[in-house]
């Protein structure tokens, strides 16, 4: 199994930066895709940034050119350094992580982290 923790929300105001961080843990064996989502009150989770093993990275039209998303391999973490925040930003931010563990080995499952929060006051 695979734990996710999460940190570096807070509250924030328009034109201000934040850096989330998550850390993964458990019985890995190899973490292939990382991400953050985000969801705010009364929409659908979606999709900010991802990045796979390799470096390769794609964000929201939303968010192209103020967040940048990156990870450290031997570390098992991933960031999103979140610039010029908007108050359209405010939401719950959620890793995710795409990993093959011991106990499913055959297969990559995906794990999500406990969210944190972002508010932007404008």
């Amino acid at each position: 199994q695979v734990q996710l923790v999460e940190s570096g929300g807070g509250l924030v105001q328009a034109g201000g930066s934040l850096r989330l961080s998550c850390a993964a843990s458990g019985s890995i064996i190899r973490i292939n895709g990382m991400g953050w989502y985000r969801q705010a009150p009364g929409k659908q989770r979606e999709l900010v940034a991802a990045i796979t093993s390799g470096g390769n990275t794609n964000y929201a039209d939303s968010v192209k050119g103020r967040f940048t998303i990156s990870r450290d391999n031997a570390k098992n973490r991933v960031y999103l350094q979140m610039e010029s925040l908007k108050p359209e930003d405010t939401a719950a931010y959620y890793c995710n992580v795409k990993a093959l563990t011991y106990s499913r080995g055959w297969v990559s499952d995906d794990y999500w982290g406990q969210g944190t929060q972002v508010t932007v006051s404008s």
